[in-house]
């Protein structure tokens, strides 16, 4: 299979393409070398916090054996799709910070375009099959052992990231089909699609409109099934007898919530961004692959005790911390 992807792309470089390679020019407007040290500075610091806070929870998940629950899985899967994202173009953008060196081959760069746009894909189905756990857990207690076992929640997250890697394939063929012809200067931080198919030498009316069609497809579907979900939520949290039992649903509830906010907000923004200024729709994009994996960690490891809670036996057990 990997093979044949493999020739895939070689096959539409070599007969459809005069362009051997891109430029990834990064911010238009701020090209100068205290701009690129800022940046770098920036990125860097954002990506080793990124990383450390990802592994962490994914470290805290395997050695403490309690925490082999749906619910937590699921966190687990969110963090490790994290790591990829930010992976598939944060180390790009500091080699074009710090070293300006700025070139990526043409299949680097769909590559990195299919991960981009299929990472971000996954993690909105992810952020809705969390929600499902959400309502199961709190609108029909008595059947979430049943339904929501580890192994179908397995199961359900693999769908979860093969949904997400399929979604930006149509597009990507249509792009591939396109004469690369001449210009190869991408204007952005790393290759997405907009940016990449613009280069083109041919008319993209129809590939814009597929790829806006899948794009808003994979965004406001499970963001709709979030919010209808929600509402349940919240009528069944409401029906809860003690403030005690409330108190403890909108808690878990609360910490998706944010989570949620965080990814949806910035998609929304990255979206609006198109009617503004270059550098100010880079920088939106950029912080799509940046902000949500920085926080999530964060906004798990503060508002969920039991994380917390294992997080100090984990660091008990290496002997960092004493033993109380």
């Amino acid at each position: 299979m990997f093979v044949t992807h493999h020739l895939f792309f070689e096959r539409m470089n070599h007969n459809t393409s005069q362009v051997e390679e891109f430029i990834i020019v990064g911010f238009p407007g701020l090209q100068d070398q205290e701009s690129r040290a800022v940046f770098s500075g920036i990125f860097l610091v954002a990506y080793l916090l990124i990383l450390l806070g990802n592994l962490l929870i994914i470290l805290i998940f395997a050695m403490d054996e309690s925490l082999h629950t749906p619910m937590y899985m699921l966190i687990c899967s969110l963090a490790f799709l994290d790591v990829i994202l930010s992976s598939v173009v944060i180390p790009k953008m500091l080699v074009v910070f710090m070293f300006d060196s700025k070139a990526i081959t043409f299949v680097a760069c769909f590559i990195q375009l299919l991960f981009y746009h299929g990472m971000i894909t996954a993690e909105s189905f992810l952020l809705g099959l969390m929600a499902y756990d959400r309502y199961m857990a709190i609108c029909h207690p008595l059947h979430y052992p049943t339904y929501m076992t580890n192994s179908r929640v397995f199961k359900q997250i693999v769908c979860c990231w093969v949904g997400g890697l399929c979604g930006p394939i149509i597009p990507i063929v249509l792009a591939l089909r396109l004469p690369f012809c001449g210009p190869n200067k991408v204007l952005h931080c790393f290759c997405d699609h907009v940016s990449v198919v613009r280069l083109t030498c041919a008319d993209i009316t129809i590939n814009s409109y597929v790829a806006l069609t899948i794009s808003l497809s994979t965004l406001f579907i499970p963001l709709t099934y979030i919010l209808f979900s929600y509402i349940r939520i919240i009528r069944s949290v409401f029906k809860i007898a003690s403030s005690e039992g409330r108190l403890k649903a909108f808690s878990t509830c609360g910490t998706h919530l944010l989570v949620i906010s965080v990814f949806f907000l910035i998609a929304a923004g990255v979206y609006i961004s198109y009617r503004v200024p270059v550098d100010m729709r880079i920088m939106a994009s950029v912080l799509q692959s940046v902000i949500p994996p920085l926080m999530n960690p964060i906004i798990y490891c503060l508002r969920t005790k039991e994380i917390r809670e294992s997080f100090l036996k984990t660091l008990q057990r290496t002997k960092i911390l004493p033993k109380r």
